[in-house]
């Protein structure tokens, strides 16, 4: 098993995430303008230097229990725990809570106070959009998006209702932003077919040929509109709206009478004409419902203009700050003892950093943490060792393998382990200690277990480099209509049919988009069942109904490949190395499970097990994740 480095995140990559929730968490893009604007790269690290004297120490915090696991009578202690965090997330996680002190000092000095309440509040409005409770809400929230409701609250739902606290002034929505918006919205639409070419010498002869037969106006678009998604559909745009923002294609569109063609202006690089298709009238909305739209159109452009005026807040914010970074910086950590940064005067104490880092990412580093020593105690019980020259030669194979060579074919480590640590707070240390050391443990606890015979090396060559089957396929989705699309292609057998069946019932995509063209089978690809069928059949032949994951496939054999490579001997070397990776990757594998599974672990960081029912998660899964 090839243990994965864990991911560590840039904080602005994790909350570009966190704002791509769409209408549940809109607010949450306010956080990605904080990231950028108070990051000190952005900023060109610029900190300022706090004396030590001056500083107001925060009171030290309870960073929970002693030992947070027990790996078959061994503990893993919360200091291990917390400095194996610290290593892994707390730059990131000091970055934040830094923009969190700034935003809080901010609200402060402005008498502005943002309560538990407001929090509560807040996420049972955005829960009651979706028809959830609370509790729902929030467990599908740790569920789906692994994201902790203390997290939400304080780091999204907070930072929000702070910001547009702040900002109050720069969000007020005018008469006229809000006539706009119901305009946009429910206003008149014009449909228009469009031409856009880049020569206007072109277009202008096109446009010539459009006047004096309209009619043709579509054919003209589809032949030689150079916009592709508009030459596909004869030219046609969606509905065009007042107040989209294109001033010159609303313009014209809305002066032009249904079969009228426009003068040919210009946008960008393109020259366009447009023909009117037809007028829209308002959707005028019923009375009842009027209050409601304008309270949600006001609210979307709050919203808006919200993550407009965040950066400019944050940014003003972090000009005028004191910040001090001392965590990994020795010198600094000396003059100022136990403390993870200085923000205007306040020590942010490392205690902290470190109870709030294992919190967050305490259950997902002492996993890894277990895993680590099971696989020493598994080393020392069979006498084992990792050195120096075993970490260095797994460095140099993996680069290797990876394709990382010189030109006179040696391995290319130094690139090999730039692209590894591209991935900033990551480290070589790190690296070694979560990916190379314990591959290198694993493959010595398993290296009298893999085997290469001559039968993996037979299957190795025929699936690399032997005949392919090329079919069509049929994929369906149950079996009374297989048996109806198997009938109709036994009674009309021609591949024009079988093709023209695969794209009306095939519910696979690419078979279906590619009137059932396949990419060729080969042999020992683990899929037996069509292997078999495939490698049975003769040109011309159609298969028999296979039943295959719970859907029904029906093959037709278009003929065979010639084998890429007919000397075993050729390629003995290369399979060889290939087939013995993939063995020992899979004893690895095995061996990691078996440790698991015979150890006993006590994990007291473990979440407790509390999921929504199965009848209410189904009820809601779905709506909740379309709404990204």
């Amino acid at each position: 098993m090839r243990f994965s480095l864990p991911t560590i995140p840039t904080l602005s990559g994790r909350l570009i995430i966190l704002g791509s929730f769409g209408v549940i968490f809109g607010h949450a893009a306010l956080v990605c303008a904080q990231d950028e604007a108070l990051s000190p790269k952005s900023q060109g690290n610029r900190v300022q230097a706090t004396p030590a004297s001056s500083v107001k120490n925060v009171p030290q915090a309870d960073v929970g229990p002693a030992v947070v696991a027990t790996v078959n009578g061994q503990p893993i202690s919360l200091g291990e725990l917390a400095q194996q965090c610290i290593a892994r997330h707390g730059e990131e996680l000091l970055e934040n809570m830094v923009n969190r002190t700034l935003l809080l000092q901010a609200c402060q000095a402005r008498k502005i106070e943002v309560t538990k309440k407001d929090v509560d509040d807040e996420i049972a409005r955005t829960a009651s959009k979706f028809g959830l409770t609370v509790p729902m809400f929030l467990k599908l929230l740790q569920e789906e998006r692994n994201i902790a409701p203390e997290h939400y609250a304080t780091d999204i739902v907070w930072h929000m209702l702070s910001l547009r606290a702040l900002s109050k002034e720069a969000i007020m929505v005018s008469p006229q932003e809000l006539d706009h918006a119901f305009q946009r919205e429910f206003g008149p639409k014009v449909q228009v077919r469009m031409i856009a070419c880049k020569d206007m010498q072109k277009l202008t002869q096109l446009h010539k040929q459009a006047v004096a037969d309209p009619d043709m106006f579509k054919t003209l678009a589809r032949d030689h509109s150079e916009d592709p998604a508009s030459a596909s559909v004869e030219g046609l745009l969606p509905p065009i709206r007042k107040n989209m923002g294109d001033d010159d294609i609303e313009k014209v569109s809305f002066k032009l009478q249904p079969g009228e063609i426009s003068n040919i202006f210009q946008i960008g690089e393109f020259y366009i004409t447009l023909q009117c298709v037809r007028h829209f009238p308002p959707a005028n909305p019923p009375a009842a419902q009027l209050t409601e739209i304008q309270n949600r159109i006001r609210s979307d452009i709050e919203e808006e203009k919200l993550r407009k005026s965040a950066e400019q807040t944050y940014v003003s914010l972090r000009d005028n700050a004191q910040v001090l970074s001392v965590l990994g910086k020795p010198e600094l950590q000396q003059q100022y003892p136990g403390v993870a940064a200085v923000i205007n005067g306040q020590a942010l104490m490392m205690t902290v950093l470190e109870k709030e880092c294992v919190k967050r990412f305490g259950p997902t580093v002492l996993d890894n943490e277990i895993n680590m020593k099971l696989v020493e105690q598994a080393l020392a019980a069979d006498k084992l060792q990792v050195t120096q020259a075993d970490i260095d030669n797994e460095i140099r194979y993996t680069a290797e393998f990876y394709g990382y060579v010189h030109s006179d074919g040696t391995p290319d480590i130094q690139r090999w382990i730039a692209d590894v640590l591209s991935d900033e707070g990551k480290t070589v240390d790190m690296y070694i200690r979560d990916v190379i050391q314990p591959t290198v443990a694993l493959k010595k606890l398993v290296a009298n277990r893999v085997q290469v015979t001559e039968e993996d090396i037979q299957k190795g060559f025929e699936a690399n480099f032997g005949t392919r089957a090329e079919v069509l396929a049929i994929v369906l989705s149950n079996q009374r209509t297989a048996q109806e699309v198997w009938e109709m292609a036994r009674n009309r057998p021609t591949e024009q049919f079988f093709g023209e069946l695969a794209n009306q019932y095939s519910v696979e995509p690419s078979s279906r988009s590619n009137f059932g063209k396949v990419p060729p089978l080969r042999r020992h690809s683990g899929q037996p069942t069509l292997e078999k069928a495939a490698f049975g059949m003769k040109p011309g032949e159609t298969s028999a109904i296979i039943e295959v994951g719970g859907q029904y496939v029906i093959l037709r054999c278009q003929g065979f490949t010639d084998p890429v490579v007919t000397d075993i001997n050729a390629v003995r070397v290369e399979l060889m190395s290939e087939i013995r990776e993939k063995k020992t990757r899979l004893e690895m594998d095995n061996a990691m499970s078996k440790l698991q599974a015979d150890a006993q672990i006590t994990n007291f960081l473990a979440p407790k097990k509390s999921r929504l029912g199965a009848v209410e998660k189904q009820a809601t899964i779905n709506e909740f994740k379309n709404s990204k």
